[in-house]
């Protein structure tokens, strides 16, 4: 992040108009835009530079007064953070049964904000927050129980809303908030700031994650990984499925099925003549992969990858699927 208030550089005009700007908060923001461009990190400094008692010129929260160590402490008594839990086995359960992630905010942790919501702030700034995120994941119930609030918001409540995916909210949701369109960083920007994280071959790992400078930060682990991946799926017809497929599902089957995903895309592009977008360091691989791909068995294995992503949170044996779909993989070259 900068320097200027813990947020990244793409933010600055945005925390300018909000934290610096000097005019009334609206009672309900929603900040939206695409995943990984560090819209939850914003949310999170702007909320705590509301709460702090000692703010700096910029609108930065100061970090060491008594409100910024609740909230680093994840104690502050009005601030709340709504996403969704994970949801446990009961006490007695079996030890041996995993626990279960939610998916989604429940109406009850809606409803739980009423005692929040009707108390006074701990405060003499008498501001509380209520940060949802991501805010698509309210359901019917949730959303409408949440509409309500917002139909007749409590005095000096501020809701921040974060969306990754804005058509999912009510439109009615969408009405009572003030909308903020989260920049995207530039290319620039964002090799610039990686660049200052330490990161190496930036560029390569930005095209793979799509733009995302958060995501490639996060992540610097898995290319390591994907690195071995990409050398044996470089291997084409000579690639050994039982050796690659418990690589591919280390972390979930779906994340092994998506790597794959984007290697064919890239090895498509580069057969029908366009520009790799994902592998911008294997096109010598994946061009000599291209000279060989059978495109009609490709497109076949292209609907296998599809369904297979939508069983991938199902309690199958991964491992067998993901073997038989490398073995479909070494087919679709010809040896000759």
């Amino acid at each position: 992040m900068s320097n200027v208030a813990d947020i990244y550089p793409w933010q600055t005009q945005i925390w300018e108009r909000l934290a610096q700007g000097g005019q009334r908060l609206p009672h309900a923001i929603l900040l939206h835009g695409r995943a990984g461009i560090g819209k939850y990190d914003f949310a999170r400094s702007f909320s705590q530079a509301l709460l702090c008692l000692n703010r700096a010129s910029n609108g930065a929260a100061c970090k060491t007064c008594p409100s910024c160590n609740w909230f680093n402490d994840e104690s502050h008594p009005d601030f709340r953070l709504l996403s969704p839990e994970q949801e446990t086995e009961a006490e007695d359960a079996a030890p041996s049964k995993k626990t279960k992630k939610k998916t989604q905010i429940s109406v009850a942790q809606i409803r739980d904000l009423s005692d929040f919501l009707s108390l006074s702030s701990h405060q003499s700034s008498g501001v509380r927050i209520v940060l949802l995120h991501p805010a698509e994941t309210l359901n019917i119930a949730s959303a409408n129980a949440l509409l309500k609030m917002l139909e007749e918001p409590a005095p000096g409540v501020i809701f921040i809303l974060v969306a990754h995916q804005l058509q999912r909210l009510l439109p009615t949701i969408i009405s009572r908030c003030q909308k903020i369109n989260m920049p995207v960083p530039s290319e620039l920007q964002a090799l610039s700031w990686l660049e200052q994280q330490g990161v190496k071959n930036a560029k390569q790992q930005l095209a793979y994650l799509e733009g995302s400078p958060i995501k490639v930060f996060a992540e610097q682990m898995q290319f390591d990984q994907l690195s071995e991946i990409w050398r044996h799926l470089a291997l084409g017809a000579k690639l050994e499925p039982y050796v690659l497929a418990p690589m591919l599902i280390a972390n979930s089957a779906e994340a092994g099925v998506i790597t794959i995903q984007k290697w064919l895309y890239d090895m498509v592009a580069v057969k029908l003549g366009q520009q790799a977008r994902y592998h911008l360091q294997h096109i010598g691989a994946l061009q000599a992969l291209a000279d060989r791909v059978n495109l009609s068995r490709l497109f076949d294995m292209h609907k296998k990858l599809n369904e297979l992503r939508k069983l991938a949170s199902h309690p199958l044996n991964h491992d067998l699927q993901m073997e038989g779909l490398l073995l479909d993989y070494t087919k679709l070259f010809t040896t000759a």
